[in-house]
């Protein structure tokens, strides 16, 4: 086998099983230096430069995170509006009942009920 295929073998990865083989070992086998082989690879476009490789893979990966921090700020301002809706709800829930209470306080035609027995059942579970 050449050197040259050698030399291209180890490029893409390829090793065979138990050869004890060394980069510049096979790049003086096969008369051509590792580094202007690599060159050449590269300027064909058969191996990519590793550094445009990690610049695609970091922009990639940035991407991805722009777009899940997008969807968390979605989320947390979907719940903020939630919590501000729920407050409202609560508080004007509290006026009403303040309100009933006062009326049925000063109407003398409404019958209180008695007041709540000591052996209440609670409904639900205590956390």
């Amino acid at each position: 086998m050449s050197g040259q295929a050698a030399m291209d073998r180890l490029l893409r990865g390829e090793i065979r099983p138990g050869a004890a083989r060394t980069r510049c070992g096979d790049g003086r086998r096969g008369g051509c230096r590792r580094t202007r082989r690599l060159q050449a690879l590269q300027d064909a476009g058969e191996i990519p430069d590793p550094r445009e490789a990690q610049v695609a893979r970091l922009k990639a990966e940035n991407s991805k995170l722009k777009e899940r921090l997008a969807q968390s700020e979605q989320t947390i301002d979907a719940l903020t509006d939630f919590r501000a809706q729920a407050l409202a709800r609560l508080a004007a829930q509290h006026e009403e009942i303040v309100h009933l209470r006062q009326t049925t306080a000063t109407a003398s035609r409404v019958a209180r009920l008695p007041a709540a027995r000591s052996s209440t059942t609670v409904i639900g579970t205590r956390s």
